[in-house]
């Protein structure tokens, strides 16, 4: 399949998406045709890549200097202590702000390099690779980087568009099938927000995705991006629209970081367990019909891992959740602010909710 190519326009910078298989064979090619030019770059990668696909990376990128830093690329890494170890190599090399970060690796890779990218002399050049499909769907697109610190996730960062995102399908052969779910949590996401069509396709689907069949994986992954990118157009710094795209996002933080961002529960399953979360509050408190509630929970179900709260929490744990969800950044109010479903292509905004209320209903999930 050719490449497919997209293009996003925010107030602060225009830069494409590029997505096709192999396509880091061209990268020397890619940047120069769309006037990304620089002679050093810092290539953070995590050391999950394959090595002879950062090998290919070093062989085609005609530059005078590559430098390599390995990332153990998980949450407890996703500090502070990251970032410094990054800039203290942009010193120790003399980068100037005409050279390039290069991220290579999941959504934690991306984040830490575009962060130290955006802080390193106020901000140098940025080139994003996504090796993982939730990276490659969502967190590579829209500017967004950050750090993690004792008081939850994400809460310390800054917005810095990537001059170029280049999605290259073959990553996602080396993935086992849990980190293809975890992706597959943010494609979910996209359709609920966007509309009923581009769920209907998952619904129809979902096998030849999870298997990176063509052109089924290059056709959901171009329409995830578009729903991202088309928000991110209008709302580049999440002043209203954009919040859309945290459906289920303050239920998952919250499950994350009361897990202690364990194995047991990574990001993206987060995602998918705060989509339910959301769904299920959304119909309990009836603002969704029980229909198109059980369409979201029965296309979830296709992809079989646990879904019930009982299996990674306790009731005990529901003052830590409920903690996490009152430090998440959208609240401006002592009410959690939620992000709910009308319906499938309609999302609710800015509805808050005493903690009292989300008890009641974590309470009953964990009493199932």
């Amino acid at each position: 399949m050719k490449k497919i190519r997209l293009l996003v326009k925010t107030k602060s910078k225009k830069y494409p998406i590029i997505i096709g298989s192999n396509i880091i064979n061209q990268i020397n090619y890619l940047l120069r045709s769309n006037n990304i030019n620089f002679e050093k770059s810092l290539i953070v990668v995590d050391k999950n890549v394959p090595k002879k696909k950062l090998n290919i990376i070093k062989q085609k990128l005609k530059i005078k200097k590559n430098i390599i830093h390995i990332f153990n690329a998980n949450e407890k890494n996703k500090n502070f202590k990251s970032i410094n170890l990054i800039l203290n190599k942009l010193f120790k090399f003399n980068f100037n702000r005409n050279d390039c970060i290069i991220s290579l690796g999941g959504g934690i890779t991306g984040d830490v390099s575009g962060f130290a990218a955006s802080i390193y002399k106020r901000g140098i050049k940025f080139v994003n690779i996504p090796t993982t499909l939730l990276a490659q769907i969502d967190s590579s697109i829209g500017g967004k980087t950050g750090v993690n610190n004792k008081y939850g996730k994400n809460l310390i960062g800054s917005f810095m568009q990537p001059d170029i995102v280049l999605s290259d399908i073959s990553f996602l052969k080396s993935l086992p099938k849990r980190e293809l779910i975890c992706g597959y949590g943010e494609i979910i996401k996209h359709s609920i927000i966007s509309n009923k069509n581009i769920f209907n396709y998952l619904d129809k689907n979902i096998n030849n995705i999870l298997k990176l069949k063509s052109p089924f994986i290059e056709k959901t992954i171009a329409d995830s991006c578009r729903v991202k990118k088309n928000i991110v157009e209008k709302d580049e710094k999440e002043k209203n629209l954009r919040k859309i795209l945290n459906l289920g996002h303050t239920f998952a933080h919250a499950y994350e970081a009361t897990s202690n961002y364990s194995k047991k529960l990574n990001h993206g399953e987060a995602v998918i367990l705060g989509i339910i979360s959301s769904a299920k509050f959304s119909y309990t408190n009836k603002l969704l019909k029980k229909k198109d509630y059980e369409k979201i929970f029965n296309h979830i179900k296709k992809l079989n891992f646990p879904l019930n709260l009982n299996n990674y929490f306790k009731k005990k744990d529901i003052n830590l959740i409920i903690k996490y969800m009152k430090s998440d950044k959208k609240n401006s109010s002592p009410k959690i602010n939620l992000i709910l479903v009308k319906k499938i292509g309609k999302i609710i905004l800015d509805l808050r909710f005493d903690k009292f209320i989300i008890k009641k209903y974590l309470y009953n999930e964990l009493s199932n």
